[in-house]
């Protein structure tokens, strides 16, 4: 699904060029949930952008489908990306003014085909446990709630790869467990999960962790258990209730 080959990334010129990212190789298979980590500054955000068409490879060939998407340009990569890529940002990226499920239809603005966009945008709400705050605004959600209308409106047009930059990073421990949760489902029915993180703890829910250091892969394996968020999510509901 996602085949990088000899990637290169490179910003600036001359002396000022900073190399973000060294000859990367990387393949993601269908199905797969992949947690990248890193300290800040190693390229885990440029990776990010690359896979998900958002920024272009100064040198070397990504592979999307068997597509070869390095080369294509800005309208070409928009159409790639509405196709088959959804986001979920750290900071939401919600419209203030806009409601719960017209901040989930705003990207069939944009796609093509499209059936019964609020019926759609209602189920997703559904699923992410927020059918009671369909009308609300932004401002009368939690973080937690905000962000899983980020993810209900990365689904809308049903993309088969989701892409997460630190999903959890402005969130409690409770309500990034309630996120996480929500990818492994995903995972389970078939979506290809692709999270960005510095948290080494997150990452263990995924099912295979990639490490990069200065712009370069520095392991790549598999999590032999990868823990269970909703089984997290129980057993702090059962302290709480013990110690209330």
């Amino acid at each position: 699904m996602i085949q990088m080959r000899s990637v290169v990334k490179h910003y600036g010129d001359g002396e000022t060029v900073v190399e973000a990212l060294r000859g990367l190789d990387l393949s993601i298979k269908e199905g797969e949930f992949v947690a990248i980590v890193g300290p800040s500054g190693c390229g885990k955000s440029t990776l990010m952008n690359i896979a998900g068409c958002l920024d272009q490879p100064t040198s070397g060939e990504y592979l999307l489908d068997g597509q070869d998407v390095s080369t294509l340009a800005d309208e070409e990569l928009s159409q790639v990306r509405n196709a088959k890529i959804g986001f979920v940002f750290q900071s939401f990226i919600l419209l203030a003014r806009t409601t719960a499920v017209e901040n989930v239809e705003l990207p069939l603005m944009y796609a093509r085909g499209s059936v019964d966009g609020h019926g759609r945008a209602i189920k997703l709400l559904e699923d992410v446990g927020l059918g009671d705050r369909t009308h609300h605004l932004p401002t009368e959600l939690s973080g937690g709630q905000q962000q899983r209308v980020a993810i209900a409106r990365s689904l809308i047009t049903d993309p088969a790869i989701l892409l997460a930059d630190e999903p959890t990073g402005a969130l409690d421990t409770q309500a990034g467990l309630e996120i996480v949760s929500i990818f492994q489902r995903l995972n389970e029915q078939g979506r290809t999960i692709v999270v960005v993180t510095h948290d080494l703890d997150l990452a263990e829910y995924a099912r295979r962790i990639i490490s990069l250091e200065d712009g370069a892969i520095v392991s790549d394996a598999p999590v032999e258990a990868p823990r269970d968020a909703e089984a997290k999510l129980a057993e702090i509901a059962e302290e709480e209730a013990a110690q209330s």
